[in-house]
């Protein structure tokens, strides 16, 4: 008798596990990542990942570049990204730029835990597709006067030690780190500046400008 409780037991937490991992993806993410799996990546190719930030950007008209493709997805997070890279990496592009943390953060996850995320992450890049150049992009500032994500309140300091170690790790594991906070934060308060977004995370038009005026040399590098 007590091995049957056990076994209903066990079958009734592996059918929790399967549901809460059918779950934690959006119908938006799986959305787009049947749409990527069916969209070619070649080696001439410069590639955008990352979540809602990445998403909004429209990179090839930005650098007049036909080449360049976009793979953000709305409120993705570093394990979102580890899970569909492969598509990305099987063909072998010229260059990845990667930003992605800040959802993890409003998840309350500890920068330890993110990094660690972040690591396997990185490495699974470097194996998989020892050619492309990686770009680590720090996560951007946010403004929380706008009182839009609640999440994100109070966090500030945790996405400046979330680059800090982002930072470290880029050149622990020998790939470029391109800081983006000082072409969009105000000097004064390190907030993101509010001429550059309009709910205190995402970009407006400006803020995109911004955003590609930093990377613009890496782009042609």
């Amino acid at each position: 008798m007590k091995s049957i409780k056990i076994l209903l037991a066990v079958i009734l937490s592996l059918g929790s596990l399967s549901k809460a991992y059918a779950e934690k993806r959006s119908e938006y993410w799986l959305q787009r990542v049947s749409l990527f799996e069916k969209l070619q990546i070649t080696s001439q190719d410069i590639v955008f990942v990352g979540n809602s930030i990445t998403d909004g950007g429209e990179f090839s008209e930005l650098f007049s570049d036909h080449h360049i493709k976009n793979r953000g997805i709305n409120s993705d997070v570093i394990d979102g990204v580890y899970e569909r890279i492969d598509n990305v990496l099987a063909g072998k592009p010229a260059k990845i730029f990667l930003l992605i943390g800040i959802n993890d953060i409003s998840h309350n996850l500890p920068v330890s835990a993110l990094i660690e995320k972040y690591d396997r992450l990185v490495n699974k890049i470097i194996h998989d597709s020892p050619s492309t150049k990686l770009y680590v992009q720090s996560v951007m500032p946010i403004n929380n006067d706008f009182l839009r994500y609640k999440n994100l309140i109070g966090k500030e300091n945790i996405l400046i030690e979330f680059n800090d170690a982002l930072k470290k790790l880029a050149i622990k594991k020998n790939v470029m780190f391109i800081d983006l906070w000082e072409s969009l934060a105000d000097p004064d308060s390190s907030k993101l500046k509010p001429e550059y977004t309009n709910d205190g995370l995402h970009l407006t038009g400006d803020g995109y400008l911004q955003w590609a005026a930093r990377i613009n040399e890496f782009i042609h590098d």
